[in-house]
Formats: structure tokens, C-alpha cells, sequence
């Protein structure tokens, strides 16, 4: 499901409008944006959990050659699905 399909089937399910859903939509995900740029977790109850994660320094291979290369520390997001959404998923 892609962001327009998500922003029908929310405005059919809450009686708003697709245009009204979509604004909805974006700014939740810039809410949940700018926490993880904080640093901080986001926890939906339910859903799940938005968290960061370093990764630490370490060595690659080029695909293309076979050098060794060595790939920087790094901070990715990470998400834990919630018990409500594991159990919709089973």
C-alpha cells in the first residue's frame, strides 16, 4: 500500500476527505520524523516502536573489485512491531 491508497482508506474509515487524510498522514510521519531526529523513541501503542540504532564502524567488500573498504559508524531507525500488529500479521 503506498501513501495515496493509505490516505483513501483512512479518509473512508474516519469520514474525511483525501485530501484532509493525506494532510493527516504527512504530518504524522514529520512528528515521527523530527522525534527520531531528536534521538528519541516513538512508541504507538499497539502498532510499535521507532527507535535508533548505532551501527558501528566496520570493514566491506566492493562488490565490483573485491577491495576491502571500510564503512563509517552510523545511527539508523529501527521499528519493533507491536503485540496487536504481530497479531494481525499471524
Amino acid at each position: 500500500m503506498r501513501k495515496p491508497e493509505l490516505a483513501a482508506a483512512i479518509a473512508d474509515k474516519a469520514g474525511l476527505t483525501r485530501e484532509k487524510a493525506s494532510e493527516v498522514i504527512n504530518a504524522v510521519t514529520d512528528q515521527i520524523s523530527a522525534a527520531a531526529a531528536r534521538g528519541e523513541d516513538i512508541t504507538l501503542i499497539g502498532f510499535g516502536t521507532f527507535s535508533i540504532r548505532e551501527r558501528d564502524a566496520r570493514n566491506g567488500r566492493n562488490p565490483q573489485t573485491g577491495a576491502t573498504i571500510k564503512i563509517p559508524a552510523s545511527k539508523t531507525v529501527g521499528f519493533k512491531a507491536g503485540k496487536a500488529l504481530k497479531d494481525a500479521v499471524r
